[in-house]
């Protein structure tokens, strides 16, 4: 199995690169950036959090989906019964698509209850909305969401291919989706039909809690549309939404310091 690490930052990197070169040529909304001040704040907690877990989890989603299917462990790695073997193709698809609806499920429970939520709110804090935002989350909620993978890929078996293939999806589609780029309305209306676009999710960074409790997908769009959690567009409309939170809005908070103890004030 290729080097799981060296895949996601690549694809990071190649990704974060396009997306940045687009959003200096074509953004969507023509906002102060405030980059000296959000950027290193934003880019230290990805480095924090790398380096955390390298040095704390002696295994990563990829390895463990090998190791778990040279063990027979997991539902997918169950014998199948006679006359009904599953194929390769369906089990891969299907495990995206779980291991999509889990990540789902997860957003939505960092809403809900009061400890993720303070966690996650490091992420919601951000006044304005570019790829940089997509990689702004605690350490402490990186290696807590890094473990619930790693249980879901213990439950459910998935192939290692399956698993590298949503990593990646998870590495480039939050940037897409976080960056400030512009693209025509009707493009986006027929791509946010199978993917999360920019406008879809710069909804759910509303500093209006009512729509930012919409639209928790990262990837696909379609579980939002299915549980009633979609939202189309903002009451003021993406010039007039203010984003952020109420809280937290001071210039203060940017750095990499005040990122860090933002869960515990």
């Amino acid at each position: 199995m290729p080097n799981e690490g060296l895949i996601r930052l690549g694809a990071f990197l190649g990704v974060g690169l396009a997306l940045g070169l687009w959003e200096a040529l074509a953004p969507r909304l023509p906002r102060p950036g405030l980059r000296h001040l959000r950027w290193p704040g934003n880019l230290g907690l990805v480095a924090l959090s790398t380096l955390l877990v390298r040095l704390l989890v002696p295994v990563l989603p990829v390895g463990l989906a090998a190791l778990a299917q040279a063990r027979g462990w997991g539902l997918l790695n169950l014998p199948a019964p006679q006359g009904l073997p599953l194929p390769g193709w369906a089990a891969g698809l299907g495990s995206v698509l779980l291991l999509d609806l889990a990540i789902y499920g997860q957003h939505v429970a960092s809403h809900r209850f009061r400890w993720f939520w303070r966690l996650h709110r490091v992420h919601h804090a951000d006044t304005v909305l570019d790829l940089t935002t997509a990689v702004r989350f605690h350490p402490l909620e990186m290696l807590l969401s890094l473990a619930y993978k790693l249980a879901l890929v213990l439950v459910l078996g998935p192939p290692p291919w399956a698993v590298l293939a949503f990593e990646m999806l998870l590495s480039a589609l939050p940037l897409f989706n976080h960056a400030n780029v512009r693209l025509p309305l009707d493009l986006d209306r027929a791509l946010r039909l199978a993917m999360v676009t920019p406008d879809m999710h710069r909804v759910h960074h509303s500093a209006d809690m009512r729509e930012a409790n919409t639209n928790f997908g990262f990837c696909f769009p379609w579980w939002d549309r299915l549980l009633g959690t979609y939202l189309d567009q903002p009451a003021r409309g993406h010039q007039g939404m203010a984003i952020g939170l109420s809280i937290f809005r001071d210039r203060s908070w940017a750095g990499l310091w005040g990122l860090l103890r933002m869960p515990f004030v």
